[in-house]
C-alpha cells in the first residue's frame, strides 16, 4: 500500500511540473530573411566572392597563355629554357592554389564576422521574448525533427530583432534607422 502510494505522489508530481513547462518555437530562417543588416552582410560576402572569382579568373588566363606559349616554343626551346619554362608554369600554379585557399579563408572569416553580430542579435532578441512571456524552452523549428504545439514566438522575436538591429545600425552609421513594421505576435 505504502509503495503505491508513494508512486501516486511522484506521479502527481511530475505532472504538475510538466504543467509548469512553457514551450515555444522560431523560425530562425525567417527572421534572418527579414533582417537588413543580414541582407547588406550578404551583399558584401558576394561582392567579395565575385572580385575574388575574378582575380582567379584572371590569374587561369594567364597561367593557360604561359601554357600556351610554352606548347607553341617549347620544341624550339633549348633543354635548360624548357625545363625553366616548366617551373614557371608549375610555380604560377602553386601560387593559383594557395591563392584560391586564401581567398576561401578569407571569405569564410568575413563570413563569420558579419554573422557574429546578426546571430548575437538574434539571440539577445529570443532571450527578451523568453523572459516576457516566461518560456522555458525555445526551438528553431528548422533544426526540429518533429514540432507539433508548443507557442510560435517568431513575430515576437522578429519585432525585438529588427527593433535590435536598427539600433545597431544607428550606431554604425550615425543615422537614424527606419522603423520597422508593427508585425502582431500570434498567441
Amino acid at each position: 500500500m505504502k509503495k503505491l502510494l508513494v508512486a501516486l505522489v511522484v506521479m502527481m508530481s511530475v505532472g504538475a511540473l510538466n504543467a509548469q513547462i512553457k514551450i515555444g518555437h522560431i523560425n530562425s530562417t525567417k527572421l534572418l530573411d527579414t533582417l537588413p543588416s543580414r541582407k547588406a552582410a550578404i551583399k558584401t560576402l558576394e561582392e567579395f566572392g565575385a572580385a575574388g572569382e575574378n582575380e582567379l579568373k584572371e590569374a587561369e588566363t594567364a597561367l593557360q597563355a604561359m601554357y600556351n606559349k610554352y606548347q607553341k616554343d617549347g620544341p624550339t626551346l633549348s633543354p635548360i629554357m624548357r625545363q625553366y619554362e616548366e617551373e614557371r608554369i608549375q610555380k604560377k600554379q602553386q601560387e593559383l592554389q594557395i591563392r584560391e585557399q586564401e581567398l576561401q579563408q578569407q571569405m569564410s572569416m568575413l563570413s563569420n564576422e558579419l554573422n557574429a553580430p546578426i546571430l548575437k542579435r538574434m539571440q539577445k532578441a529570443v532571450d527578451i521574448v523568453a523572459e516576457r512571456r516566461k518560456m522555458n524552452y525555445i526551438f528553431d523549428e528548422s533544426q526540429a525533427i518533429f514540432s507539433k504545439g508548443g507557442t510560435d514566438l517568431t513575430n515576437e522575436v522578429m519585432i525585438e530583432l529588427l527593433a535590435l538591429d536598427a539600433a545597431d545600425m544607428k550606431k554604425a552609421s550615425g543615422t537614424t534607422p527606419v522603423a520597422p513594421e508593427a508585425v502582431t505576435p500570434k498567441k
